[in-house]
């Protein structure tokens, strides 16, 4: 039909509006705008359209948003297949957009690249439906709130997979280091699945011996050992129907690995001592600090039970790589322990802010959390000061701190200076300054243009 390469983008930004029509014309699709979700809902009853691409946050007050423009379109014109994009992230977002029948959801700042791959995709999709006469359905979604925070795209990227993934009763592998995060996004997963209603369960596989961490998850009958005074249910029996969650998954002993590969493959276990199959119906959510890929090249994880686990990858990045979000973390850290110690500390001092943003973080949002906590507890004020902050954080922020434009000038006259053998009329042309004011310069900063001149020689 003619409307399927029609598409509508709808941006309230001027400048992000024409590069998308611009873009999407060279595509060799049909291209309209709005520049207000309203206009947008108004085009819905009068025009159909392929595709929408719609910003999801307008800026102007009391504008409609994205997921209002995808609300009408999904009601006027059911087959028009909606792409939302973002610079507010969040995993709710994520998942209302998704409950609402959206087709992608796109993270600013965009590669063009990006946007014209969703559209193809989009009607591809949109095409394939037409021809099989049907929509798939979409899947409910639970509401509440999700302590999960960050609008980075990193994790914009991170939200689309476990948005995704919550409808579903997939295998899911979370990998991350330690304290990004990786049981709370698995806690998320199930609490936003066909499978709410029933029980989580955990088990940090690194924690237990071989044959404890055996018992807990396949279960023993009476007199399987010395101390199994009674049969016990192991975890993917009592987790039956829910979701059973395997942290730290790649320090599970090579020998239970194949009973672990034969719960996952053929959905049945054996408890310890006995000879009776159990089927199970339970969804695995697995979790690893660890390079599986080097464990499996070296014998000490099993090839076909990585593909079993890995089946939708979900990966949390380190806290170093989302720096933006820290100012949001440490608010939502602030807000969770004021309320848990009757306290009122209202902010962080921009100086301390800067610190706690170019700390590293090798403990995570985990370590960011607990720094946060502790500021927030021993503190009598409303404002966390730098001195308010772990003492090992004050004295890693003091050895990184970062050069002055001063420093770096200072730095750049010696660097000239050296290079001119010392030579001030040679080093003032270079610099762009005259005689006069390099002098000054070398005064301000105690720069020995003799020193300079006899190391040279």
């Amino acid at each position: 039909m003619a409307n399927e390469t029609h598409v509508l983008v709808v941006e309230d930004d001027q400048a992000s509006c024409a590069l998308l029509e611009e873009v999407l014309l060279k595509e060799g699709y049909r291209v309209a705008t709005a520049r207000s979700g309203d206009a947008a809902v108004e085009l819905a009853r009068t025009e159909r359209f392929g595709v929408v691409v719609s910003d999801i946050r307008m800026m102007e007050t009391g504008s409609l948003s994205g997921i209002d423009v995808l609300k009408a379109f999904r009601a006027a014109s059911p087959d028009t297949v909606v792409i939302l994009i973002t610079a507010f992230g969040s995993i709710e977002t994520a998942l209302e957009a998704r409950k609402e029948g959206a087709f992608d959801y796109v993270s600013k700042p965009f590669k063009l690249e990006e946007i014209k791959v969703a559209v193809r995709r989009a009607i591809e999709h949109r095409r394939l439906v037409r021809q099989q006469g049907s929509r798939a359905p979409q899947p409910p979604s639970t509401a509440g709130p999700s302590q999960i925070v960050g609008r980075s795209r990193a994790m914009v990227d991170v939200y689309k997979t476990v948005a995704e993934a919550s409808a579903t009763s997939t295998t899911i592998l979370i990998r991350g280091e330690t304290g990004t995060g990786k049981e709370r996004i698995a806690e998320f997963i199930h609490t936003h699945s066909p499978r709410a209603d029933g029980p989580y369960l955990a088990i940090n596989c690194s924690s237990l011996t071989e044959s404890l961490l055996e018992s807990e998850l396949f279960g023993h009958v009476k007199g399987a050992f010395t101390g199994a005074f009674a049969s016990k249910k192991g975890l993917f029996e009592e987790a039956s129907g829910g979701t059973l969650f395997l942290d730290e998954v790649g320090d599970t002993p090579l020998s239970l690995q194949a009973k672990l590969l034969r719960a996952l493959a053929e959905h049945e276990i054996k408890p310890v001592g006995s000879s009776e199959v159990i089927t199970v119906d339970v969804r695995i959510i697995a979790a690893t600090n660890k390079g599986l890929e080097a464990m499996v090249k070296s014998g000490e994880f099993r090839e076909d039970l990585f593909y079993r686990l890995n089946v939708v990858p979900i990966l949390l990045p380190p806290l170093r790589d989302r720096v933006e979000d820290i100012p949001e973390l440490v608010q939502h850290f602030l807000e969770k322990y004021n309320a848990a110690n009757g306290k009122n500390v209202a902010s962080v001092a921009p100086e301390a802010l800067a610190l706690l943003v170019a700390y590293p973080w090798p403990g995570n949002v985990r370590q960011l959390e607990a720094v946060i906590e502790r500021a927030v507890t021993l503190n009598r004020k409303t404002v966390i000061l730098t001195e308010d902050l772990d003492p090992k954080l004050r004295e890693s922020g003091r050895l990184r701190r970062l050069p002055t434009l001063e420093d770096k000038e200072k730095e750049y006259i010696q660097q000239v200076l050296q290079e001119t053998r010392g030579n001030v009329k040679a080093a003032a042309e270079i610099l762009g300054i005259d005689r006069k004011t390099l002098y000054r310069k070398c005064s301000r900063y105690e720069i020995n243009i003799e020193e300079e001149r006899a190391e040279r020689e």
